[in-house]
């Protein structure tokens, strides 16, 4: 269109190199909506201000993939859009522009699946951001400069299982970087936790360093020049700060930092000139015994699960009472209740008795190494170290010989655990209901016990199920004897046993019953299945009860 003999409203005008403009004029100067072709395909379409890009508009580069929508100011990119870099789309950013360059902020997706959110600067990361490197399982969040880690930041690496799950515990750097190295003061949590504080050179540790490791409340003060330690002290620390280090100590004369022990209250039985002595023997002895340790520890921390729990190092209380039963540790004069008020530490009162309450490694030991005193010390006749000695005897005459051969109701068979286990916080809460709240603590008797069953008129269920579980001679001449949960929970599966062998008994019967089609029936699939009902049903109908 013209007017006045200029081009004004829509039209087409081609360049003599080839570039073509389609859309609006305003006296013969492109203005307004409009789409701009060049010669090599690539094509912008959007707002265009004195014949250039200016507004809101769209580019395709036929060249490099390059797609563009958003914001343009002068022929440039700037204001807020969207680029994708590859015909995929898989590497994008979405944010910001400053004259054709990523600056402010922005969300870059790598061709990795890598993916940055925080500030730019001229094209590069800087400023406050966040990276996560989603092939590595790490995650950056802190300052940049220049593209790199460079300030103060936390920088975490994520641990994985074999089956692509990950841990809920993760190795974790917070401090000061420079041109993307660890370089200055820093803190590196380790997932086990133990604690590494102190100055870093070039990814290394360096110069002073703090390292906490045990519940002693101390922390380890080195200094460090060349990756050599050259002086130690010790600090004691205002509140607890516990470690676990997962590194190998295969060459040190120590137990590493998540076997770190906690047993002053049996040091302060100990006359204060052969403590040190004392904490170092029975130290010797929890190395010599560290890989069956873990090996226990792995094992029974499983025990209730389908899949491999988050941390194999870390027991609840109720499956540290099951290793302690398998290991008969019951049977020397000392019920689990009574162990339970030993290792009870600083803990409020509630939980003493809790199976949710988490046992670590480094509790793990420590609480055998308490138990061991109190259950062989009055055997000792003048050991040289008594703690060392009463560990050792535990170990080779209690734990290795029995530990891993699980017994009782619970977790005996896998799958019936798995099961189990779902039902367990309910039990938990009729454990609460039926057992007496003292000053102290929470516990059940066997006279609760025993009470609780006659009120649901299941007394003679009751005497059935207890069958290797609890002994008859301890429930009637000592009633008052306390029990712990799993002990209770137990019960309650040897009664949900009774009740599915006599229904299972009951359906052969009708089986039997239904004439000559019998033995066909009884291999059949819907047979099968319905006996698998029963087994899980049994425990159910018993909760409900």
């Amino acid at each position: 269109m013209f007017s006045k003999g200029l081009m004004d409203g829509f039209g087409i005008f081609t360049r003599a190199g080839g570039l073509k403009y389609e859309g609006e004029f305003v006296r013969n100067i492109p203005m307004g909506q409009g789409t701009y072709t060049w010669p090599d395909g690539s094509t912008f379409k959007g707002e265009v201000y004195n014949g250039i890009r200016h507004g809101t508009g769209t580019y395709k580069c036929t060249q490099n993939s390059l797609f563009y929508s958003g914001q343009w100011h002068q022929g440039k990119r700037h204001g807020k859009g969207t680029a994708y870099y590859n015909e995929e789309k898989t590497s994008w950013y979405k944010g910001d522009w400053v004259r054709n360059n990523r600056e402010g902020c922005g969300l870059r997706c790598y061709p990795s699946g890598n993916i940055y959110s925080g500030e730019w600067k001229n094209n590069q990361r800087h400023g406050e951001g966040t990276m996560r490197w989603l092939n590595l399982g790490q995650k950056y969040v802190g300052a940049w400069q220049d593209g790199v880690q460079h300030g103060q930041g936390t920088h975490v690496w994520n641990l994985w299982r074999k089956d692509g799950s990950q841990y809920s515990q993760s190795n974790r750097y917070t401090g000061e970087f420079a041109q993307g190295q660890r370089h200055g003061w820093g803190t590196f949590y380790y997932a086990g936790g133990a604690i590494y504080e102190g100055e870093w050179k070039n990814n290394k540790k360096h110069g002073q360093v703090c390292f906490t490791v045990s519940w002693k409340m101390f922390r380890e003060i080195h200094s460090i020049k060349g990756g050599k330690k050259q002086s130690r002290s010790f600090e004691i620390l205002p509140k607890f700060v516990i470690g676990a280090f997962p590194l190998s100590h295969s060459n040190s004369s120590l137990p590493g930092p998540d076997m770190a022990l906690n047993i002053d209250c049996l040091l302060d039985i100990i006359p204060e000139r052969k403590r040190d002595t004392e904490r170092k023997q029975v130290e010797f002895v929890v190395l010599r015994q560290e890989r069956e340790l873990r090996s226990i520890c792995s094992f029974y921390s499983r025990l209730g699960y389908a899949r491999s729990p988050e941390n194999t190092l870390q027991l609840s209380r109720l499956q540290f009472w099951r290793l302690l039963k398998d290991c008969n540790i019951h049977h020397r004069g000392i019920t689990l209740t009574q162990i339970d008020r030993l290792i009870r530490e600083d803990v409020d009162p509630a939980e003493i008795h809790s199976p949710f309450t988490p046992v670590l490694l480094r509790k793990l030991v420590s609480y055998l190494v308490i138990v061991a005193y109190h259950i062989h010390s009055k055997d000792m006749v003048s050991p040289k170290y008594l703690l060392a000695a009463c560990f050792s005897k535990l170990m080779t005459d209690d734990i290795l010989p029995n530990a891993k051969n699980v017994k009782g109701f619970l977790f005996r068979q896998p799958d019936v655990g798995v099961v189990a286990m779902n039902y367990m916080k309910r039990c938990w809460e009729v454990f609460q209901l039926f057992c007496t709240a003292t000053r102290d603590e929470q516990t059940m008797t066997c006279h609760h016990l025993l009470w609780m069953f006659k009120v649901q008129q299941t007394v003679t269920l009751f005497f059935a199920g207890i069958n290797n579980t609890l002994n008859f001679c301890c429930l009637f001449h000592q009633c008052n004897l306390k029990i712990t949960f799993l002990e209770f929970f137990e019960v309650l599966l040897g009664c949900a046993e009774v009740t599915c062998e006599q229904v299972s008994e009951t359906l052969k019967e009708d089986h039997q019953v239904s004439g000559s089609n019998t033995e066909t029936r009884k291999d059949s699939p819907e047979v099968e299945v319905s006996e698998d009902i029963i087994q899980t049903q049994g425990f159910h109908n018993l909760c409900i009860c």
